[in-house]
């Protein structure tokens, strides 16, 4: 009986997945376990792995890598050996991709339902086409397809307008992120005389191009790009959003700080460390910021799962360090440089972005004082930190200077009132202080 391979849910949200590549070729044989396709869900790739062995079978009529598909699509089936492959039906209808485990949507049965077979309008021109043929002014409906079924490709826009007579070779991935940067494939290719475009190459051609002067262009925007504005344009619109902002004498601050890059070198905790520890402290003193809105009642958490901010190139990530509160430093120090690396090498998984309770967003290397942050729903609060700078201040009665910093804190005004805000927001001042108050927590 031939096996399903469907797009997975790969979080609560997700709704359609980007069939990235197979990591497997038609007609391969396929063992249990193996890593079988590679898929970009809401803002993280993932391998996913089959429960079941067999034969691969990707039908022409099946979506292409690059391709965006709902939830429940079928991709492929895996097939005994012998056994032929059943006529491709695009869509599962019953509920097993919203129920199960990655790993395990990415081949199950579906044979207690028929499913219903591709609509005859569905586009006969992949995506990717479809933007370039935009790009170039290229008619592609009057164009004859060269993929799968007829299926309008690349190389079919590209050869109409005669800048290409055929796709230059490229990892599926490598494609998607020149496709996203506005990189032409085939200069690429010229410059690698003819080798397979890889992922690092086109890395370093956008790096390339960023360090020259440069026109005014437009950019694809990116799946990434459209789940962040989506998120924040729902928080910016339902929540009752306040930002209270005050400023810290970080001086004991950074005395700890030096003392622990004296003792541990490189292994010392972060500023972003000693924050999210120091945060974590003054949550468990105020646990109405601890809160959510969630379904027209307020959720208070019983542990501080705390989310932080990271600037990557697709975008800003927040990953979450779970129960920070019952985290030493040298535990948060180790999670979150693996979690940050993980964010920069498009290595997240969906759970590792999940279920945080506060968030903090730290734009103090980039020179920034106080700012207003946006509210990651469904949590009620986040901190931004500013940078830390020498200057006068008024300490034991004398005008000295200090290393002082901005604190930001926006709340949402259905969830707690301003006094409970403004406490807590004057103890993270405290601790910043007074960092040994909570360094022993």
């Amino acid at each position: 009986m031939a096996e399903e391979i469907v797009m997975p849910r790969l979080g609560w949200t997700m709704e359609e997945g980007t069939l990235i590549e197979w990591l497997k070729e038609d007609g391969a044989a396929v063992e249990t376990g193996e890593l079988l396709f590679t898929v970009e869900g809401d803002k993280a790739l993932n391998e996913i792995e089959t429960f079941v062995g067999g034969i691969l079978h990707l039908p022409s009529a099946a979506p292409q890598p690059g391709d965006t598909v709902p939830v429940g699509t079928v991709l492929g089936y895996l097939l005994e050996v012998g056994e032929q492959p059943p006529a491709y039906e695009a869509t599962k209808t019953n509920a097993a991709a919203d129920t199960q485990t990655p790993a395990q949507a990415a081949s199950t049965m579906s044979d207690t339902e028929p499913s219903h077979a591709v609509s005859a309008t569905e586009p006969t021109i992949s995506p990717r086409a479809r933007r370039v043929a935009a790009e170039l002014g290229v008619d592609w409906q009057q164009l004859q397809g060269s993929g799968r079924s007829g299926r309008i490709v690349e190389r079919d826009v590209r050869a109409a307008q005669g800048l290409s007579s055929a796709a230059p070779k490229a990892t599926p991935i490598a494609q998607r992120l020149a496709a996203e940067a506005g990189l032409d494939l085939a200069e690429l290719a010229a410059q690698k005389q003819g080798g397979r475009i890889e992922r690092e190459d086109v890395e370093a051609a956008v790096e390339a191009a960023r360090a020259m002067p440069t026109t005014s262009t437009s950019q694809p925007i990116t799946r990434v790009r459209q789940l962040i504005a989506a998120h924040l344009s729902t928080s910016a619109h339902t929540t009752a959003a306040v930002t209270l902002t005050t400023e810290a004498d970080a001086t004991e601050l950074v005395v700890l700080r030096q003392k622990f890059k004296d003792s541990l070198g490189q292994n010392a905790p972060t500023y972003n460390d000693l924050l999210i520890k120091l945060s974590a402290s003054a949550l468990g003193k105020h646990p109405a910021l601890n809160a959510s809105w969630h379904n027209e009642e307020i959720q208070l958490h019983a542990t501080v799962h705390m989310g932080v901010a990271t600037d990557t190139d697709d975008g800003l990530l927040v990953p979450v360090i779970r129960d920070a509160q019952s985290k030493n430093l040298q535990q948060i120090a180790a999670e979150t440089k693996t979690l940050f690396d993980q964010a920069r090498q498009r290595q997240l998984k969906p759970e590792d972005m999940q279920d945080g309770t506060f968030t903090l967003t730290n734009l103090g290397m980039y020179g920034i004082d106080a700012f207003t942050p946006i509210i990651n729903l469904p949590q009620c609060a986040i901190l931004g930190i500013g940078r830390i700078i020498e200057k006068p201040a008024v300490h034991d009665g004398q005008i000295v200077v200090r290393s002082m910093m901005a604190l930001s804190l926006t709340f949402d005004h259905r969830v707690l009132d301003g006094g409970p805000a403004a406490r807590f927001l004057d103890q993270v001042r405290s601790f910043v202080e007074q960092p040994y108050q909570w360094l022993s927590e």
